[in-house]
């Protein structure tokens, strides 16, 4: 029997479907990955912005985690939303039993601007869990935060994601450029070259949980078995076409489409 690709995305919830765990599993099953989640915390939030957030009791993480890692396998997982130090402690003590490519959205702040994440979680999630990922994927605001320093064009977002690697110890790193103007450019490092996986800017405020969907989206694609650099490469068109179809609901930041590959062959 052929192996079945599982993908696990340890992360917040959004009840309104646009991020977090319930845009990750849209991606998974969209990509044909076996959707598994962790939920973290419990996060009321929706297009405007986050009313309320109930984090998880970190024993009750790690029993979902040891429910998972007891049965089914895992071939690539993901982090997003991480709100302190207790959850991301027991995280890194079961990373060697997930024994996967490990792909990290550092959350830091909603699409609205809301925090997610204090400020002792910021120094465990960069000193302890960047040295044990396979990619990180910062958008420029959380590169900013990581390095304390601001990044203003394309050749500092080269710079940025050399430095993420050669001074925290991750494996690559991938600076997204949905928040710069013109062209939206990402820039891969990973560890020997940079790599730039260009798309034109589609004109919408329809990104609500983009960052969600690109690594979760780079998670299914390793779970196949694809390189890095072919996983980082189909998930940027997967969400490109997520933009490009996104969808007018709500009233705030609308979310990105999660079938919108579907759309395009139409």
């Amino acid at each position: 029997m052929k192996q079945i690709p599982c993908a696990l995305t340890i992360a917040g919830t959004d009840p309104t479907g646009g991020a977090g765990i319930q845009a990750d599993l849209k991606t998974f099953q969209e990509l044909k990955s076996y959707g598994m989640s962790v939920i973290t915390s419990v996060v009321a939030q929706n297009t405007v912005g986050v009313q309320d957030i109930y984090h998880m009791p970190a024993s009750m993480i790690e029993a979902q985690l040891d429910s998972i890692i007891e049965d089914i396998p895992v071939h690539a997982f993901k982090t997003g939303m991480i709100a302190n130090t207790d959850m991301m402690k027991m995280i890194k003590q079961k990373i060697p039993s997930l024994n996967a490519p490990y792909v990290m959205d550092p959350v830091m702040v909603t699409t609205s601007g809301s925090s997610l994440i204090d400020d002792h979680a910021r120094t465990f999630l960069r000193d302890e869990l960047l040295p044990l990922v396979t990619i990180v994927t910062p958008n420029i605001s959380e590169a900013e935060h990581l390095l304390q320093k601001k990044i203003q064009n394309d050749r500092e977002m080269k710079g940025a994601a050399r430095e993420i690697v050669n001074r925290f110890g991750v494996k690559a790193a991938l600076i997204k450029g949905g928040h710069t103007k013109g062209d939206a450019t990402d820039f891969l490092y990973d560890g020997s070259h940079i790599h730039s996986f260009l798309a034109s800017r589609i004109d919408t405020s329809n990104t609500h949980g983009t960052g969600c969907t690109l690594s979760a989206a780079i998670s299914a694609y390793l779970s196949h078995g694809l390189s890095l650099y072919q996983a980082v490469e189909q998930a940027k068109r997967y969400v490109t076409l997520a933009i490009q179809y996104s969808l007018s609901l709500g009233n705030g930041n609308g979310p990105t489409n999660h079938w919108a590959p579907r759309m395009d062959k139409v």
